[in-house]
């Protein structure tokens, strides 16, 4: 298995996913041993000094002005882990939270937290041995860092908390055992140092990109399944249209759909016809799946830079031997980024639905009703497009950004908070709905094809549409329709349409 090495500067996303999806393992380097090491004996320091300094020798949040006896001072961190675990809700999928101990263990690895070296080893060695903490995905605002999630997860290290690992589920120290690991007595600051941080937040974003990026290039392809269906034209997506307006994405975009449609026995069939020009949901694909892939840039690039940042507090600067109190645990930069990612990826389903509207429409696409024979008899693809609808209907509610919102914790000593980790759940669920619409569409856009043989889509298409059909049979009455979609959505999830469209024109933008 491959490895990817920690130094707490240079985690991509590539990276982050290999070892969610449990492609890849975990190394610290060496230079981030030596930082870490160098960190921890600043604090030590500060504790036989028994200088008053947050977080160390001080209470938390409103307690900041209570000073901790020196002997007391493990029993802090101990007591802020237990009372900080208040998360609720459905737990955390494995794969993000894999992705959470590596985002932990890197930022950890910086060596401005102020933790041992034995407790940033145990992380990586949870992650090594696949021990899967559970950890409630509500309860965080997204400032002070994601406090109790984290403490879920920082519990097991501690012997405490609850985890899985092979099939079996027990509290901390049961699960470290089976895997041959023992819990980490903590020290100063340590409880402080695992648990403040945007690591919550920005691993569940890291998934939401992940996916996003996928459907930037199947919605091309579907867009070009349903233009087929409909009978459109190519011509908006001559690049010398796209060339005079300056965004990569949109040239992208349209450079894709050009190359997929060529060959294509249905426009060729209709290509003296009088219809001038295409409704906007597909001329404009461009210009609306472009501005998608131009925010899921900009996205990525400022979602691994807080990957690679420090987001603790106080920090330990070795280099001065001091710790300096300050905010960088506020998530507001990843709060405005899924919010801006969840916008972006919702129009995406917003234009495809409007796609299947008009395939099920036969006022527009002069298909019959509803994609089916014997329309009244069947009801055929009626009620996909419903759910098409009520998707993007709750992504427009999905879609208010959680970054406007506010509310004071902790007395009002945490008097903004983010609510990053808000704004990153909702992002993921915006993906998961917009390629559920996406997956009707491509049911919709394969049964409008039925209508129009023995013509043929473009060549790249073609084998799109035998992938399909050797899952899900043409439409020809009534049946279960829920499965069909659970099954072009898994199409999507794999990735095959893509491997199959770049292997009859090359890779896609």
């Amino acid at each position: 298995m491959s490895k990817v090495v920690l130094t707490g500067n240079d985690l991509t996303l590539k990276d982050l996913i290999k070892v969610g999806f449990k492609e890849a393992q975990v190394v610290l380097s060496e230079d981030a041993k030596r930082k870490v090491v160098e960190g921890r004996a600043v604090v030590d320091k500060i504790v036989e000094e028994n200088r008053v300094v947050y977080g160390v020798t001080t209470g938390f949040g409103q307690f900041a002005d209570v000073v901790i006896p020196q002997n007391e001072v493990e029993q802090l961190q101990y007591n802020l882990l237990r009372s900080h675990a208040a998360g609720v809700g459905d737990y955390l999928s494995e794969e993000i939270a894999r992705m959470l101990m590596v985002l932990r263990a890197n930022v950890l690895a910086k060596g401005r937290s102020g933790i041992s070296l034995e407790a940033l080893e145990l992380l990586v060695e949870m992650i090594n041995r696949e021990v899967f903490p559970l950890i409630p995905e509500k309860g965080s605002v997204g400032a002070s860092g994601d406090l109790a999630p984290l403490s879920h997860l920082a519990l097991v290290l501690i012997g405490e908390g609850r985890a899985r690992v092979k099939g079996f589920e027990g509290n901390g120290e049961e699960v470290l055992k089976i895997v041959g690991l023992k819990p980490v007595k903590l020290k100063a600051k340590e409880g402080l140092a695992l648990i403040n941080g945007t690591q919550v937040m920005t691993a569940i974003g890291a998934m939401a990109l992940y996916k996003a990026e996928s459907l930037l290039k199947h919605a091309d392809i579907i867009g070009a399944l349903s233009l087929e269906a409909l009978r459109g034209t190519r011509t908006a997506f001559d690049e010398r249209i796209h060339r005079e307006r300056l965004y990569r994405g949109q040239r992208e975009s349209a450079e894709n759909l050009w190359n997929i449609l060529q060959d294509s026995e249905i426009m060729d069939s209709h290509k003296d016809c009088k219809r001038v020009q295409d409704a906007y949901s597909l001329r404009c694909m461009p210009q609306v799946h472009g501005p998608a892939r131009d925010t899921v840039e900009y996205v990525k690039k400022m979602l691994e830079i807080e990957m690679n940042s420090a987001t603790d507090n106080p920090m330990v600067f070795a280099e001065e031997e001091e710790l300096i109190s300050g905010g960088n645990f506020h998530g507001e930069s990843v709060a405005f980024l899924m919010d801006f990612l969840k916008i972006a990826v919702a129009e995406l389903g917003n234009i495809s639905e409007r796609r299947i509207e008009r395939l099920v429409n036969p006022a527009l696409s002069e298909l019959p009703a509803f994609l089916v024979k014997e329309g009244g008899l069947n009801s055929g693809f009626m009620l996909a497009h419903v759910t098409a609808a009520a998707l993007v209907s709750e992504n427009k509610v999905l879609c208010h950004p959680a970054s406007v919102d506010s509310i004071p914790t902790s007395a009002n000593k945490e008097d903004h908070v983010s609510m990053g980790t808000i704004a990153a759940r909702k992002a993921l669920e915006v993906v998961d709905n917009v390629q559920t619409v996406l997956a009707i569409e491509l049911l919709a856009s394969c049964q409008g094809l039925e209508f129009l043989k023995p013509l043929k889509p473009a060549k790249a298409l073609i084998p799109v549409y035998e992938k399909v059909r050797e899952h899900v049979f043409p439409w020809d009455k009534d049946r279960y329709m829920a499965r069909d979609i659970e099954k072009a959505k898994k199409i999507i999830n794999t990735g095959e349409l893509l491997t199959i469209v770049e292997k009859e024109i090359g890779k896609l933008n």
